[in-house]
């Protein structure tokens, strides 16, 4: 009696992975770092819901102006000394640029690398053309907000400014709270005390600070400048961060202005 013939059976391919084990999509996606950033000193866990509304108000606003594209050059004759002294009873702080390239860059600040932001800044200047003037000369950024009477708010605390780039207007700086996405950035670089890169953030990351209204997702890869400022308390209504270079032989390249005028 013959026997019939056997069927074959379909076999779905596997991708293997350099481990030797199966490599499926899901295990593609970006596994998200463990947020081990410490509290700020002296700092209120806490946060008041009506400040919180107020941020979102002024930072859906903002988002709805267009990003400002200025040359943020400073001329580097005989100005390459002219804030060597600069630092008197100042505090050290990291601050720390980020964005891609094309959407509003960030500002965070920072008590030390591994602390929480007590500073969070979104700036109408393109990432990549703000480091790109880094690059080239001194740059100096003012932000100023109207001063009210009896005004008890902290300076830094103020949701919004008008923004100068080495005295032309540039649009308007925010306040606003850390998103998730914006404290994985913060964890990815808790070992960095100064340096600029690029960091691997996938491209659905950083959606809040698009800017552009193109759906959240971006093209490139984050970038990043991180350094060492000197932070000098002028008054109630002024506030200066300097960058520290670290051979100390000249000013700071980088200079931001806080004032109540």
């Amino acid at each position: 009696m013959a026997t019939p013939p056997l069927t074959p059976r379909m076999m779905t391919p596997t991708t293997m992975s350099p481990l030797g084990s199966p490599k499926s999509k899901k295990s593609t996606a970006t596994v998200r770092p463990e947020i081990t950033l410490e509290q700020p000193s002296g700092r209120n866990k806490t946060t008041g819901s009506k400040s919180t509304k107020l941020f979102r108000r002024v930072r859906s606003v903002f988002r709805s102006l267009p990003i400002m594209s200025p040359m943020c050059k400073f001329p580097v004759g005989g100005g390459g000394r002219l804030h060597e002294n600069h630092v008197h009873g100042g505090t050290r702080v990291t601050g720390t640029l980020f964005g891609y390239r094309k959407t509003r860059v960030n500002l965070a600040v920072q008590e030390n690398p591994r602390s929480l932001p007590i500073l969070l800044l979104e700036l109408a200047i393109p990432t990549g053309k703000l480091l790109q003037d880094l690059g080239v000369g001194l740059v100096r950024i003012a932000l100023e907000c109207e001063k009210k009477p009896s005004e008890k708010t902290k300076i830094i605390d103020e949701p919004i400014w008008a923004l100068y780039c080495n005295g032309k207007k540039s649009g308007y700086g925010v306040k606003r709270q850390p998103t998730e996405e914006d404290l994985v950035v913060m964890q990815m670089l808790h070992a960095v005390s100064m340096g600029a890169g690029v960091l691997p953030v996938s491209s659905g990351a950083i959606t809040e600070q698009s800017g552009g209204g193109g759906g959240g997702q971006q093209e490139g890869d984050l970038t990043y400048m991180r350094a060492h400022f000197e932070r000098v308390i002028g008054s109630r209504d002024s506030e200066t961060y300097y960058m520290m270079n670290p051979d100390g032989n000249s000013g700071p390249e980088l200079s931001i202005f806080f004032v109540r005028v």
